[in-house]
């Protein structure tokens, strides 16, 4: 468990710089003053969180040196993992009355560390067995190993960063991993980069647990139901030959064939996804996927749903591919981690929630479950291709300015022209719509004031050419910004607007907003039931402080919005959600959806917008005026 200063650090992990004590209380759900005690906390083993009149700063560099010394300290979280590691090693138990000692604590402290201990191992397949002073581990060697990744984790930064704390318990796993990549491209495997670290973690964990003479047993003790092979010999077969290979030369040691077994499961399903040539070459004139039918037909399904058109062969077979693995994993509940997962959702909310319908449905039919982490996987295959494809749909009228001179102001145009997008039309002063133009480029101030300007060189800089694709994607969101503030104006009625959510919890709060749109006409029961399903398949917090709980189908008599807002925040599945808005939409508005939806969790999840409506919105007209601001030139 993490102490509660950690929850500072990781706040300020994911800062660009200095943080005002008001906005980590806001960010946190506690006061000024704690968040005083979380720094002097933080700063007791040396500063990490830097203070001043900006407010706080991690030191990343003193952090990251904190987080790879040894953790000798005496707090509870520290001792629990300290002990249950040296359960895990010590074959014959531990003695309490020793274990307190080497701890620094009494034998009373001790007993409570180990209901912590017991705790701690719920629902890990492992148990504390006591014959007096003697405490025991008991279960299998497969758990033990799930249990050591775990505190690994814990106890390591999060994301590609474990690979460092990898690298310093075992030096050649960088040169292994180098080697892996290199031998997975050989082999028609593409890898991927984040379930890769998985399998380093469980690889520099069976080898530390095989030199210890805790192999995993000969007779094919799998690590979890379900995982064994039905295409022959699992030690057979280019991943087993690859890894067996590495293992030799980089760490200079062999492991049985359980463990090799073990390795290359979790390998397969997490890292390594055959590419579609090398499958397709595999089937000789088959299905790439005996799943290909069912992803094609659940891809269509969602085609529909949000009319987004993914009917693309290559894409589906890519994403049938990834869905075999997905469901191995799914069969052991090993789920691949993603760190990614919060950015997409953040960043990409309708992609993401295209990746909610494929997992639900793929859960349905296969009978599994599917957890944010592997959702977001899906909303990458998803986010890939629908990028090869986009088009921004944003056509922006640039209107170049020069004083011409031999060919100056051409070659400026014919420059900007070149640095931008096929959706913007650059026009010179004597060109139709120079006059109308979205944005002027020019080597001068003009004498009139223009709303939109960048000012450049006559021979610009890759700087003002970047300055001039900057303001132009600002000329496009304020656009999205205007029309999604009109949207929502009409959308939430005075009677679908609430000021508090005190008191309660993420299925009262949907309940709430669902019993006012049923009193207005706009849904029936079943939709808020059909909300209440959707979060259970993934928490629709998208965003820090902000919550759009809906259902997944378009059954809505009209297209509306409730909304509650409270500057005291409610826990919504692990987040401080400030901000609840209920949407329901028509059959008829699929096509709205796609933009408000993506443009709402947008718009705020800048933490200003959401502040200021939290602030501001107090009642109906307070709302109108907030949103009103969004289609404000300086709020794009």
């Amino acid at each position: 468990m993490a102490e509660k200063w950690e929850r500072l650090v990781d706040a300020l992990g994911h800062a660009d710089g200095w943080t005002t004590a008001a906005e980590l209380a806001d960010r946190l759900g506690v006061t000024t003053r704690t968040i005083r005690n979380y720094a002097a906390q933080a700063n007791s083993g040396g500063v990490i969180v830097e203070s001043g009149p900006a407010g706080y700063r991690l030191d990343r560099a003193a952090w990251a040196t904190r987080r790879t010394m040894p953790r000798r300290g005496s707090s509870p979280a520290v001792r629990t993992s300290r002990v249950i590691r040296s359960l895990i090693d010590a074959t014959d138990g531990l003695d309490v009355h020793e274990t307190a000692a080497a701890n620094h604590v009494s034998d009373s402290t001790f007993e409570s560390d180990l209901g912590r201990v017991r705790a701690r191992l719920d629902g890990s397949g492992l148990s504390l067995d006591r014959h007096g002073s003697r405490i025991t581990l008991v279960g299998p060697e497969t758990a033990r190993r799930r249990l050591l990744g775990t505190l690994f984790r814990e106890e390591s930064s999060r994301g590609m960063l474990e690979l460092d704390a990898l690298r310093a318990a075992f030096p050649e796993v960088g040169d292994f991993r180098t080697a892996l990549v290199a031998g997975l491209a050989d082999a028609g495997y593409a890898p991927n980069e984040y379930g890769l670290n998985d399998v380093l973690l469980h690889t520099a964990i069976a080898l530390d647990r095989v030199a210890a003479n805790h192999p995993l047993e000969e007779p094919g003790e799998a690590p979890a139901a379900g995982t064994e092979r039905t295409d022959g010999d699992p030690t057979s077969g280019p991943l087993a030959e690859l890894l067996s290979r590495l293992l030799t030369e980089t760490f200079g040691t062999t492991v049985g064939p359980a463990d090799l077994a073990h390795l290359t499961r979790l390998l397969e399903t997490r890292a390594a996804t055959r590419t579609t040539e090398t499958a397709q070459a595999d089937a000789a004139g088959r299905p790439v996927s005996p799943r290909l039918p069912l992803v094609r037909r659940i891809v269509g399904s969602a085609s529909s749903a949000y009319l987004i058109d993914l009917d693309d062969e290559d894409f589906i077979e890519r994403l049938a591919l990834h869905v075999d693995n997905l469901v191995a994993r799914a069969s052991e509940s090993s789920f691949s981690r993603n760190p990614l997962t919060a950015s997409i959702k953040a960043a990409y909310p309708l992609i993401y929630e295209l990746a909610v319908y494929i997992a639900s449905e793929l859960a349905r039919t296969e009978g599994i479950s599917v957890n944010d982490d592997e959702i977001a996987y899906i909303a990458m295959h998803v986010g890939a291709y629908l990028d090869r494809r986009r088009s921004r749909g944003e056509a922006v009228r640039v209107a170049v300015s020069a004083p011409a001179y031999h060919d100056v102001h051409t070659a400026l145009a014919e420059r900007i022209r070149s640095a931008v997008d096929d959706d913007v039309e650059v026009v010179g002063p004597g060109d139709d719509g120079a006059d109308s133009a979205d944005l002027v480029v020019a080597v001068l101030e003009p004498a009139e004031p223009v709303e939109r300007l960048v000012v450049v060189a006559p021979f610009p800089s890759e700087g003002d050419l970047e300055r001039v694709r900057a303001e132009i994607t600002r000329v496009r969101r304020a656009r999205r910004r205007a029309r999604l503030a009109a949207a929502l104006s009409s959308y939430i009625a005075p009677e679908l607007f609430v000021r508090g959510l005190r008191g309660l919890d993420r299925d009262g709060a949907i309940r709430m907003l669902g019993d006012r749109m049923i009193a207005v006409g706009v849904i029936d029961r079943a939709y808020v039931e059909g909300a209440l399903e959707r979060e259970r398949l993934s928490s629709t917090a998208f965003t820090e402080h902000l919550a759009v709980p809906h259902a997944m189908t378009m059954t809505a008599r009209r297209t509306a919005i409730a909304i509650a807002v409270d500057d005291v925040p409610i826990d919504w599945a692990g987040a401080n959600v400030n901000v609840v808005a209920l949407i329901a939409f028509a059959e008829s508005g699929r096509a709205e959806f796609q933009e408000v939806f993506d443009q709402f969790v947008e718009a705020f999840s800048e933490r200003e917008n959401v502040q200021r409506l939290v602030h501001g919105a107090e009642d109906y007209p307070g709302l109108l005026a907030e949103l009103a601001r969004l289609m404000e030139p300086h709020g794009a």
